[in-house]
């Protein structure tokens, strides 16, 4: 089954987590990257099949708008990404999410 990535970053620390958490329950999606990016804005990745990712996208972007002060700065989601890209990008299942994968 085809695999999806999808991201989304925000300003701010409580709307990454509203959209965290946002993500891994209204689909079967793991979240496999969790980094703080630049001047306070912080990004997760997840993955899943892509119906999943589909869903899980809508409901973290929600999520995160609906935040105090929540900006979703930017959102992608890339549909069954080559294996070079997934070897590249931090993007890959790990011991630590791996008990969590779907």
């Amino acid at each position: 089954m085809p695999e999806a990535v999808g991201v989304i970053q925000t300003v701010g620390f409580p709307a990454i987590l509203a959209a965290a958490d946002a993500v891994v329950k209204a689909a079967r999606v793991t979240l496999v990257q969790f980094e703080l990016a630049e001047r306070g804005e912080f990004l997760i990745a997840f993955r899943g099949p892509v119906s999943e990712v589909q869903r899980a996208m809508e409901a973290g972007i929600e999520a995160g708008s609906k935040v105090y002060g929540g900006v979703i700065q930017s959102h992608y989601i890339v549909p069954n990404p080559p294996p070079n890209v997934v070897d590249v990008l931090p993007i890959r299942y790990t011991e630590k999410s791996e008990p969590y994968r779907f």
